[in-house]
């Protein structure tokens, strides 16, 4: 597969925190990336656990970012939002929902089980067009700061060695199998078709 750009997909639940982290480390890769958010809506922490910030996918990463200045800047830079939306805003304009794209992937990383469930559903429930297969894992990743960069290494990781396999289909189980005795993480997977 090495001669074929790998297209890669990065999808968390609001596409803030962790698929942008795995976003960024591939793009500087040199990966074909994208990330994505898998929910109605965008939700950021708010001053309190009930009183979270609310946002639709449309909202841009510059807006929101000024929003929570003007609402509270030293909570939210002690916090490490305006630095997540800082670096989101360095990367693309805003969330975007997995739901609404139609790009095609060759390997769809998810940072959750629910996640994973959204989009296996998504893809099983579309229209199959172009018969392309895609391959989906998911990657639990816990929604911390430091977490999201150890997954985004780890996805960097398993990018690099897809890319060199030379029969992804036939291979990828022996892989993940391998990143499982290596990490001790377990990695969920199935194929879907576009």
């Amino acid at each position: 597969m090495s001669s074929v750009p790998l297209h890669v997909a990065v999808v968390s639940s609001s596409n803030h925190n962790r698929s942008m982290e795995a976003h960024w480390v591939l793009s500087k890769q040199g990966f074909n990336v994208k990330s994505f958010g898998t929910k109605g809506f965008v939700r950021l922490p708010g001053p309190t656990p009930d009183k979270p910030n609310i946002y639709d996918f449309q909202t841009m990463y510059e807006k929101i970012y000024r929003d929570l200045l003007k609402k509270d800047r030293a909570f939210y830079t002690q916090n490490g939002i305006l630095h997540m939306l800082d670096r989101n805003r360095r990367i693309k304009s805003g969330p975007e929902q997995f739901q609404s794209s139609n790009d095609l992937f060759n390997v769809i990383f998810t940072c959750e089980e629910q996640v994973y469930d959204q989009v296996v559903e998504h893809l099983n429930a579309r229209e199959q067009m172009v018969c392309q297969l895609v391959h989906v894992i998911n990657v639990n990743i816990p929604d911390s700061y430091e977490e999201a960069t150890h997954g985004a290494f780890l996805i960097s990781e398993l990018c690099h060695s897809i890319q060199e396999m030379e029969d992804v289909d036939d291979e990828i189980a022996e892989l993940l199998q391998k990143f499982e005795v290596k990490t001790g993480k377990t990695f969920l997977h199935t194929v879907c078709f576009y």
